[in-house]
């Protein structure tokens, strides 16, 4: 290019060469965008194949079976995930972004109201995330899903103090901490999973029980903080 502009009969041929290599360039622009939306759009389909798989098995499905409900090749699963475990991963994290997580209760609300507004969140919260969590059963061990399950643990109990700050407190030290593990047990994904996978027990029988339990567990007599 930069030869046949020096050229003394060359500008004619220099703009012509810089206009077909304009339209090559352009041309393979749009071939490459084309290309990155069939990619984008093949791996919206291997993620929408999946999570819907899982929502309605609640068990990790197969790299053919989504593949097929995708329908598209095994290899483009491969070629956009690697590894049947990092597919999950990235369906984990699909289904929590999908998810709309209510509000923070506020802790100035009388305690009745907080409790049953704490428990009816965790419900609805829980109860989208169960057949994720039930299929995730080969994959507990997986170090980005310990990872996701610790973050979330962390903010659920942070929430916990805050929602209930006033009880908090009036605690001494080893009394908070132990009531906040409490009901970190009592209302955790896997103590839901047993109520409503288990046990069988309706969403608002479940969630009954659980404002029972939170309450019970507020109402608690710990030792109370030391005074100046």
């Amino acid at each position: 290019m930069m030869e046949a502009a020096v050229q003394p009969r060359g500008s004619a041929l220099a703009k012509s060469s810089e206009v077909g290599m304009g339209e090559t360039s352009r041309s393979g622009t749009g071939q490459s965008d084309g290309r990155n939306r069939r990619a984008a759009e093949t791996r919206r389909k291997i993620i929408a194949a999946a999570k819907a798989m899982i929502a309605e098995t609640s068990t990790a499905p197969t790299v053919v079976a989504v593949a097929k409900r995708a329908d598209v090749s095994v290899r483009s699963v491969f070629q956009h995930f690697g590894d049947v475990e990092s597919l999950f991963v990235t369906v984990t994290d699909s289904v929590r972004s999908d998810i709309i997580v209510p509000p923070p209760t506020s802790s100035d609300r009388p305690l009745s109201a907080r409790i049953s507004s704490v428990v009816e969140n965790l419900a609805q919260l829980f109860d989208k995330i169960v057949p994720l969590r039930v299929a995730a059963g080969q994959f507990a061990n997986h170090p980005a899903l310990i990872e996701r399950a610790r973050v979330s643990k962390h903010e659920l109990r942070d929430a916990t103090f805050k929602a209930f700050a006033p009880e908090f407190a009036t605690l001494a030290e080893p009394a908070r901490e132990q009531l906040a593990d409490a009901i970190g047990a009592a209302l955790s994904l896997e103590a839901w999973i047993v109520l409503r996978r288990r046990d069988g027990l309706s969403i608002e029988h479940a969630t009954a029980v659980w404002r029972l339990t939170l309450t019970a567990l507020l109402a608690h007599r710990f030792p109370a903080a030391a005074t100046e």
